[in-house]
């Protein structure tokens, strides 16, 4: 609901999932650049995850009338409205994160779904996808009287635009996590709702716009899959440090590791990879119990060293490990996307500097639930560096 009338509020940042309390047990790094491992805390190990995405092809061009992609969250009339929310701002040239922010507003205020009012006459008698009952709210956005006429609300193009308007006179909207921008915009009485809805409106820009969700805007230019350096992509995620991946996901030789490792220089910048809400961060013990994070591990050592646990909209969990001193950031910390969290070090179970990075689904931090975050980050437009 856009509520002008209301008062401006502090905006909270981020409607995440209470901490969880798993217990994460962490064992070794070991060879070459290292490689880590989580204790099996019982159950199958997780299943690859190859999360389904357009290409970034460059050509973002939107066909409103054409044939729409398929999504179990929603059907071919929401989506053809979420074509229209992109192919205006397309034509405002607003960049793709813009489309990301919108596409994932409408979800929560309608649904996707052009909305009439049970209380206001007028606007059951034009075309219509439901009836709602939210003050005199109506469209796409639930905007209010102050944002126009009901059938200029209830026009899907219009509703869109004005929108965008807002949205664009947002200082640094695109840097600010998607929840923030978007209330800013609709002075809703739930300003954290719109965080969960991210992934899948970057998902839903990828299928309609060739990829755009997968892109960072460099030096004015929108640029597919190079989202590093604090460059964050539409879809709100960023590369956590520069470098090649070594030690890979599962590989034959290392099927325990559940993460990859990121050569790196000693005290090279840590960024989190999407906004959330620190989970841990400590000095993981090693082997016989000891808190010596503050000096270099070494083979056989055990343990994480200094690490970060982050829980992202979705229930994606985000950690890094092996920092070279105490992290930045303390547990129940907002982190934004692109946020220094910590410098790469080479403390625990570590032969040399480089930065574990492991991402988990559903919200659980064990090994159990530890996907590959190779084609995952690509997925995000933001491949990890020297990989495909």
């Amino acid at each position: 609901m856009s509520e002008q009338s209301r008062p401006s509020r502090q905006v909270r940042t981020g409607a995440l999932a209470a901490a969880l309390t798993a217990a994460l047990a962490l064992l070794c790094c070991t060879g070459g650049a290292g490689a880590f491992f989580l204790t099996e805390l019982g159950g199958d190990a997780a299943e690859q995850f190859a999360p389904a995405s357009m290409e970034c092809t460059g050509d973002f061009e939107v066909d409103v009338t054409g044939t729409m992609p398929r999504f179990a969250e929603y059907g071919e009339r929401q989506l053809r409205n979420a074509a229209v929310i992109i192919k205006v701002g397309q034509e405002m040239k607003v960049p793709p994160r813009g489309w990301v922010i919108a596409v994932a507003t409408a979800m929560q205020e309608s649904r996707l779904l052009n909305l009439a009012n049970s209380t206001v006459g007028e606007s059951q008698d034009i075309p219509n996808e439901g009836i709602g009952a939210d003050h005199d709210s109506v469209g796409l956005f639930q905007q209010r009287a102050s944002w126009g006429t009901v059938a200029q609300r209830m026009n899907p193009a219009y509703a869109s635009r004005k929108f965008y308007e807002k949205l664009v006179d947002v200082p640094d909207w695109e840097k600010l996590p998607l929840t923030v921008a978007a209330q800013r915009v609709q002075i809703s009485a739930f300003p954290d709702a719109y965080a969960k809805h991210e992934e899948l409106a970057a998902r839903i820009v990828d299928a309609l716009a060739g990829g755009a969700a997968r892109t960072a805007l460099i030096a004015g230019e929108e640029v597919c899959d190079a989202a590093a350096g604090g460059e964050i992509a539409a879809s709100g995620w960023t590369a956590p440090i520069p470098g090649g991946v070594g030690s890979g996901f599962r590989t034959a030789s290392r099927p325990g590791h559940n993460g990859v490792d990121i050569a790196a220089p000693k005290g090279t910048l840590i960024r989190v990879a999407a906004t959330g809400r620190v989970l841990v961060s400590r000095c993981d013990p090693d082997r016989r119990g000891r808190h010596s994070c503050d000096v270099d591990g070494w083979p056989g050592k055990g343990g994480c060293g200094w690490f970060v646990d982050v829980l992202h909209a979705q229930d994606f969990v985000t950690r890094y490990c092996h920092l070279v001193s105490r992290p930045r950031v303390s547990a129940g910390d907002t982190v934004q996307a692109g946020e220094v969290i910590g410098e790469v070090g080479s403390s625990g179970n570590s032969s040399g500097p480089h930065l574990h990075f492991e991402v988990h689904v559903d919200g659980d931090r064990s090994s159990r639930s530890a996907i590959d975050p190779v084609p995952f980050m690509r997925s995000k437009g933001a491949p990890l560096k020297g990989v495909g």
